[in-house]
């Protein structure tokens, strides 16, 4: 019996150790293919601009955002939209405000409203694809019950398509900037929940998980110590790719105005709703956030599929 039990517990030992060499090796592996990735490179880049401008943007800009400074230039132009220059260099919107102060500060909120809506994703999707995942690969057949009610909700959810349902969810809810991060995130969330309950399924039978459950290690530690976190790799490279969806899906809302309620502070999709009634006199009024939006989805999509791709263990050569 001891002869037994020392054989189990050196296989869990090698077992544990292999894994561990296996997953720091993947990580510094992952970590010198993004290095060497132009793709990951550029994508990098264009986040580190976008969160700098949104963190001192208020400060770096050159006139109050709010302010109709030149409303009565506007007015006297018979509406005309008044192009770049050098005082204004975006040009003046339709209430004589600075296009490019409003671009600076609504950098922020246009962040703000893609990293909370990605975060309750992320949290509620993960502690739901936790407990299936968990209930699914430990929990016996009480456990795969539980699995299957929860994932026929998920799957409900999936197939509903993502605009519509945060479009009735922001319609029931009402017009706000806090509504627009509920609505987007509830989005987030089955996916979340899917990829990770799918990815510990894959980890339920590893080696190292048999290893635990002949040593009797409680179902609850394997799940937390074991499982999960070689289950969150794939969750981490989703969450970034989730950032670009939630920005683009943020802007649609404010677009068909189901945003902030006040017009007058700058987001990037409330000004492209805006500019929408000018958009045969005044292009430009659109093209500007409607070019952030694009190049700041365009940043993160970019380290997200190079994420995918450092991580991927088939294309570790």
């Amino acid at each position: 019996m001891s002869t037994k039990t020392d054989k189990i517990d050196r296989l869990a030992q090698l077992t544990q150790a292999n894994e561990t060499t296996t997953g720091a090796s993947l990580w510094r592996e992952a970590l010198r293919r993004l290095k060497a990735s132009k793709m990951a490179v550029i994508g990098a880049a264009i986040i580190a601009v976008f969160v700098v401008v949104a963190i001192v943007g208020p400060w770096l800009a050159p006139h109050a955002p709010t302010a109709q400074t030149w409303r009565g230039e506007v007015f006297a132009n018979q509406g005309q939209f008044v192009g770049a220059r050098g005082e204004n260099w975006f040009g003046l919107d339709h209430l004589g405000r600075d296009l490019f102060s409003r671009m600076l500060v609504g950098a922020r909120q246009t962040l703000l409203v893609g990293v909370v809506s990605m975060l309750i994703g992320l949290v509620v999707g993960a502690l739901i694809g936790m407990l299936s995942g968990a209930a699914a690969t430990l929990g016996g057949r009480a456990g795969a019950r539980i699995d299957t009610v929860v994932m026929r909700f998920i799957d409900i959810l999936l197939s509903l398509p993502s605009l519509l349902l945060a479009v009735s969810i922001a319609a029931v809810m009402g017009q706000s900037l806090t509504t627009v991060m509920i609505a987007v995130g509830v989005v987030q969330i089955p996916i979340f929940a899917r990829l990770l309950r799918g990815s510990m399924l894959a980890q339920g039978g590893s080696d190292y998980v048999l290893a635990a459950k002949a040593l009797g290690v409680r179902r609850r530690r394997i799940v937390l110590t074991q499982i999960l976190p070689n289950s969150l790799s794939p969750v981490i490279v989703q969450a970034t790719l989730s950032l670009a969806t939630a920005i683009i899906e943020a802007a649609a809302l404010s677009y068909l105005g189901l945003g902030n309620p006040d017009p007058a502070v700058p987001e990037w999709g409330v000004m492209l709703a805006q500019a929408q009634r000018f958009f045969d006199n005044a292009p430009m009024m659109a093209v500007y956030p409607a070019v952030g939006i694009i190049i700041t989805a365009l940043g993160f999509t970019l380290l997200g599929e190079a994420m995918r791709e450092a991580l991927d263990p088939k294309l570790r050569g």
